[in-house]
């Protein structure tokens, strides 16, 4: 097994773990979170509806996605943990999960409008990051948007729990330089980047959402 690999079983392994109490705690906060309702809203805009979205790592609530969905976008959620996708496809009825490792989609190139990782990659090394985007980029057409969310900071490596529940998993902060890094390379043009800072409900980091267009297949 590679390392990365062996990264994203420890994922799907915690996740399996901690899958109905995540769902418990967040499958609602959007209800709190103003600044990410308008951004959602601002992303609905960019597509023509029905557009093909991928929510990558759509975790137990696929609230994210639901909220796309909702807005008329025909959205797929993809998740590593197979109870992450038992409960979300159980929590959401008509819409479609598969488990999927995003490191290695199963989807043909260009075949999705839209993708985006709302705090997804947080659980992957940085210095194999670029891979993911690549990934991304694949799969997506010319043109189309690529939403990532993450928490700021500069650490990373493995931390003993997960939302109060003891296990292993990995996990890495990042700052908007390294995800400008991240966009360019594997093809995205920035079209919006900002930082807000955390509600009382969240983790005290603050958070960076950035928007880019596919302009280039990644080389």
């Amino acid at each position: 097994m590679d390392t990365l690999a062996f990264v994203h079983s420890k994922t799907r392994e915690s996740y399996n773990l901690v899958a109905e109490k995540y769902h418990t705690l967040f499958h609602n906060e959007l209800d709190t979170k103003e600044y990410d309702r308008k951004l959602l809203d601002c992303f609905v805009h960019l597509f023509n509806p029905g557009a093909k979205i991928c929510d990558a790592g759509c975790g137990p609530s696929a609230h994210i996605g639901k909220y796309l969905s909702d807005r008329g976008m025909d959205v797929v959620g993809v998740d590593i943990s197979d109870r992450c996708i038992e409960i979300a496809s159980q929590t959401n009825p008509g819409m479609d999960f598969r488990r999927e490792d995003f490191a290695a989609l199963s989807f043909t190139n260009d075949c999705f409008d839209g993708m985006i990782s709302y705090y997804s990659i947080i659980n992957t090394p940085k210095s194999m990051i670029d891979g993911i985007f690549n990934e991304f980029n694949r799969v997506t057409k010319a043109g189309g948007r690529l939403l990532v969310v993450v928490k700021a900071g500069v650490e990373e490596g493995y931390i003993r729990e997960l939302i109060g529940v003891e296990t292993e998993i990995y996990s890495s902060l990042f700052n908007e330089e390294e995800l400008v890094r991240y966009f360019t390379n594997s093809g995205f043009a920035i079209e919006f980047i900002e930082r807000r800072k955390p509600y009382d409900s969240e983790i005290q980091n603050e958070r960076i959402f950035v928007i880019g267009r596919k302009i280039r297949n990644y080389e």
